[in-house]
Parts: C-alpha cells; sequence; structure tokens
C-alpha cells in the first residue's frame, strides 16, 4: 500500500490508476470500515481509502480532541484488505488557510434527527467529502449505511451538483449481539457495552409491529424512548421516517427506515434499521 500525504502526490499517483473507488474514513477503523474496502474492490481498478479527523464535522465541546488516531494499526488493516493507495493528509494540507466556501444541505435534510441535534455537522461532512471528490477524483465512492442520514446527505449533494461519482452503500456491519460497530463503541464501560445492544433490540421491536400492520408510528417512538430512559440512557431521537428524504412517512408508506440516536454513559450511539 502507498502512502500519500500530499494532494500532490495522491494526484500524480493515480494519474494513471483507471477506475478509482474510494472510501473516505477518520481512521480508528473496524470491521465495518474493513468491508467497505473489500468491496470497493469490486467497484475499482484502484481501491484508495483516506484518513483525515475532519474538524469541521465537530462543534465545540465534542470529541474531536479525544477521537482515537490509531494509525499504525490501521495501516495495517487497509494493507490486509488490499488497499492500494492511502491518502493520509494533515490538517494544514487539507485546510491550509481556514475553509471559507462550505457546502450547505438544505434544512429539510439538514434541521431534522442528527442535523437538529448536531447543528453545523452535515455542513461540515458535506464540506469535506466535496473536498475529497475533487482531490481523489474517484468515479465510485463508498459509505457505509450506518450512517443513514449522512450517506442520504452525500447522495443528494453528488445528485444536485452532478458530481461524476457513484455513490455505493456498504450494509451495516454488527457484532454478535446486533451492536453495530463504530469507532466510538470503544469508550463504552463493560456494563455499557452490555447494554448498547438493547438499543438494535427495540429498532427490531419496531420493524416487527410495523411489519404486523401498526401504523401509529408516534406511539412506537414514545415508547422506545421511554424504554431506552428507563434503562438509563438518554435518547436524542427515536424516529419513523420514509428512506429518501427522511422526512415523516404517509400512512401506507412501504420504504420505512427507523432511526435512533442516544447517549449511553458519556458515549453517543446511533443506529437505524430498513424495513
Amino acid at each position: 500500500m502507498k502512502i500519500c500525504e500530499t494532494i500532490a502526490a495522491l494526484r500524480a499517483m493515480l494519474k494513471d490508476a483507471g477506475r478509482v473507488a474510494f472510501v473516505p474514513t477518520m481512521g480508528n477503523l473496524h470491521d465495518g470500515h474493513i468491508a467497505l474496502m473489500r468491496q470497493a474492490r469490486q467497484h475499482g481498478d484502484c481501491v484508495v481509502a483516506s484518513i483525515f479527523v475532519n474538524r469541521l464535522q465537530f462543534r465545540p465541546g465534542e470529541d474531536f480532541d479525544k477521537y482515537p488516531r490509531t494509525f499504525a494499526a490501521d495501516c495495517q488493516r487497509l494493507t490486509e484488505a488490499g488497499v492500494d493507495v492511502l491518502f493520509f493528509p494533515a490538517e494544514s494540507e487539507m485546510y491550509p488557510a481556514p475553509q471559507q466556501y462550505h457546502v450547505e444541505p438544505p434544512a429539510e435534510h439538514d434541521a431534522i434527527l442528527e442535523g437538529a441535534c448536531r447543528p453545523g455537522h452535515f455542513r461540515g461532512v458535506a464540506t469535506v467529502v466535496a473536498k475529497l471528490f475533487n482531490i481523489v477524483q474517484p468515479q465510485a465512492a463508498l459509505f457505509g449505511r450506518k450512517d443513514f442520514q449522512q450517506l442520504m446527505v452525500i447522495r443528494s449533494m453528488v445528485r444536485d451538483l452532478a458530481l461524476p461519482v457513484e455513490i455505493i452503500a456498504g450494509d451495516t456491519v454488527r457484532a454478535e449481539d446486533g451492536l453495530a460497530l463504530s469507532s466510538r463503541n470503544g469508550y463504552l464501560s463493560a456494563a455499557e457495552r452490555a447494554e448498547a445492544p438493547n438499543l438494535y433490540r427495540i429498532l427490531n421491536e419496531i420493524r416487527s409491529a410495523i411489519l404486523r400492520g401498526e401504523q401509529d408510528y408516534g406511539r412506537l417512538e414514545r415508547a422506545a424512548m421511554d424504554e431506552l430512559a428507563a434503562r438509563g440512557w438518554r435518547p436524542d431521537y427515536v424516529a419513523v421516517r420514509e428512506k429518501l428524504g427522511l422526512q415523516l412517512p404517509p400512512a401506507h408508506e412501504s420504504g420505512l427506515v427507523i432511526l435512533a440516536a442516544a447517549l449511553l454513559g458519556s458515549t453517543r450511539l446511533i443506529d437505524n434499521l430498513e424495513v
């Protein structure tokens, strides 16, 4: 695996690389990331990964400074997964001056769910992803379904800006007990880790109720929030939405997704389940 730390070096490396499949990450890689790397091989002659902890998508007080940096272990995992090129820029390479131009997602995508809980988050995500697309110039890019709203925002950005990138979704990778893999799972204590799979269990119970014909989504959401709170979580939302735009579904909408975010101790976990 070749490692490029500058934009110029990466562009030179990819000049004759053929079709590029790109997987952007913030590092601290887990099996979910590696599944995307392996999936990327099906979509490109050259698989490029990036590791960059993007300050723009963190709000004040969030975990930017303590976000785990595990570069050596990440490189080993990427090499074993068959990644061809790693782009590993310093912050001064990505932002040599304060970023003045930004990608602003529309309010109907940005002011709901994660966007409502973390104002400015998707502005930072969309801006860095657009910048990485300009740097790498991939023909395909892969993102996990666990960050369902992020996937929607990126797909919408690519469509609206006519970017020549195919966005490919990778399935959520879970531990044996159902917990969605996340870099933040490492923050959980042993007791919290034992409790964490209940988020996925609750989503499955909502899904089962919908498949049985339940249409009072508000009642299902409130019951789930109450159960999480009773178990010691601090839920931000449990929401049933239509898949394409994450808006409130009509009564007989068939393409649904259930999304949830909640604090367990000091760790904020998100998950979703499609119906």
